[in-house]
């Protein structure tokens, strides 16, 4: 055991990253062991842009020992099984995201590769044909695998849809069960300590002091703790150049679908996020090809339902903290930086960041070479996520001024390479730090157009007819599949309803 051990940890913030936060750490560090405490004030809203989610969020709640039907209900949720991208490549078009495989590898190459073939040789069937998350999907269908369920079922992968601010209040309840104790209060300053400039304490706006060994930024992009310690930000908006967001709800208008919703707009994008209660709608945009009226219009036109409230404006500059750790400062969620919410990754990346805090734990003295580790280990992070988002940018063939300017732009080298070689043969570089793997990157490099002029040489050792046969009884099995679900309003209906179960959870 290390002599000097952290004794004291100050979430400053709270919201979805601070709750998530105060909810892992309270799970896994003893209360004798570790004082946590979360300061927050009622006054400051929080931004939720964040109610979609990806399939590693069920491995967090796992962690916390959350029951899945219970965080769904308590927090209006519904499920997701991936992001129907309308129009981004040219208007009219539209391409699917699904979360599971496409088909199962066999041979002595992947399962895309033979499809290729396929499609060389004639056959027009589309590769979504080979998705159960993507057959699921558009009949409006899911439902949880049990040990039990067909084999195809391993290709089967979904995350959710949930209210943020429920998410918030769930974890809170988690947390304060588990002894993270609550401050109200608004940060005022903060005080670093002489000599080797770590954060020593905060000041409230009522003049109370609060100190600790170790503090978690979770201010949002106000990144109060580590703006204080001077880290600098690296600016992306050359590759990501919307820097503007406006959110507002609309009433329901039917059954909830089990995936989200982008849609290309003029110079941006629009969000809808179907939940039990409600349905989540933004417009993601730039502020230099589109005013903030036209946008306020673009978005409430399109709305599926009565909006509720007004659009409220965010703004934001993409990019990411130079130092998500520095001295003993941890920053979490849109304190250490943004990258749009296109492939739903806000949340992921809190979880991430608690992840790697907890594999590089330090002592009080926050050893730098811990720091160092962590924030490398991010930042190829946010530049792999950084690259599959430009990608969805720079592969378009729409004809506004704003779209023809992202085609135009110089993308960075590491998703130059992995086009490149994706338009020889076929192939998919994949890195150590790659959050999105073979079946996104497929999804949507087929959908944005970039296609293959050959593929791996390897798919040529199946004869026609067996590759052919091969082919057709997968499709069957994952089309029968599908067909068998329950509807996804039938599933929540009978499993996980809001308000037909336990609104706030029990501590575990």
């Amino acid at each position: 055991m290390t002599a000097d051990p952290v004794r004291s940890i100050l979430i400053a913030g709270g919201g979805t990253a601070g709750w998530m936060a105060a909810a892992a750490l309270s799970k896994l560090l003893a209360q004798h062991h570790c004082r946590i405490t979360l300061v927050e004030s009622d006054e400051i809203g929080t931004v939720g842009v964040g109610e979609a989610t990806i399939p590693p969020i069920q491995l967090f709640n796992k962690l916390l020992g959350v029951d899945e039907r219970e965080f769904v209900a308590a927090t209006q949720g519904t499920f997701k099984l991936g992001i129907e991208f309308v129009g981004w490549r040219r208007e009219g078009q539209r391409y699917f995201h699904p979360f599971g495989r496409y088909g199962d590898d066999f041979g002595p190459t992947a399962f895309h590769q033979h499809w290729l073939r396929a499609r060389a040789l004639g056959n027009t069937t589309p590769l979504d044909a080979w998705s159960l998350n993507h057959q699921a999907a558009y009949r409006d269908r899911f439902e949880i695998p049990t040990p039990q369920s067909p084999r195809v079922f391993s290709t089967f992968s979904w995350a959710y849809h949930f209210d943020a601010s429920l998410y918030a209040r769930y974890l809170r309840c988690l947390a304060e069960a588990r002894g993270v104790e609550r401050i109200e209060g608004w940060i005022a300053d903060v005080v670093l300590r002489p000599g080797d400039g770590f954060v020593d304490h905060i000041i409230l706006a009522d003049g109370r002091t609060l100190a600790a060994d170790l503090f978690l930024d979770c201010t949002g992009f106000r990144g109060l703790l580590t703006e204080a310690l001077g880290t600098g930000y690296d600016d992306w908006t050359r590759w990501l150049p919307c820097d503007r967001a406006l959110a507002v709800p609309c009433a329901r208008t039917g059954d909830p679908e089990p995936f989200t919703r982008s849609t290309a707009r003029t110079a941006g994008w629009q969000w809808r996020i179907p939940l039990q209660h409600r349905t989540g709608n933004g417009h993601v945009y730039c502020s230099g090809a589109i005013s903030a009226d036209e946008a306020a219009a673009t978005l409430l036109a399109n709305l599926a339902g009565a909006r509720e409230g007004d659009p409220r404006l965010l703004r934001f500059t993409t990019g990411r903290r130079r130092k998500a750790w520095h001295r003993n400062v941890v920053a979490l969620g849109l304190a250490s930086g943004f990258l749009e919410p296109l492939e739903s990754t806000s949340i992921h990346l809190i979880q991430t960041g608690i992840s790697k805090l907890l594999s590089w734990f330090p002592d009080r003295h926050c050893d730098p070479r811990l720091a160092d580790e962590y924030n490398r280990q991010a930042d190829a992070e946010m530049e792999a996520i950084r690259d599959f988002l430009v990608l969805h940018y720079w592969a378009n063939e729409r004809d506004e001024p704003f779209w023809r300017q992202c085609a135009a732009m110089t993308i960075p080298d590491s998703l130059a390479a992995k086009v490149a070689m994706f338009r020889a043969n076929g192939r998919l570089i994949e890195r150590p730090h790659d959050l999105f793997h073979e079946a996104s990157w497929l999804a949507v490099l087929l959908g944005q157009g970039v296609d293959p002029a050959a593929h791996d040489p390897l798919a040529d050792t199946l004869a026609p007819q067996e590759l052919a046969a091969v082919l057709a009884g997968m499709c069957q099995v994952i089309d029968q599949a599908a067909a068998a679900m329950p509807s996804h309003q039938a599933f929540i209906d009978r499993h996980c309803r809001a308000g037909a179960r336990t609104a706030m959870p029990l501590a575990r």
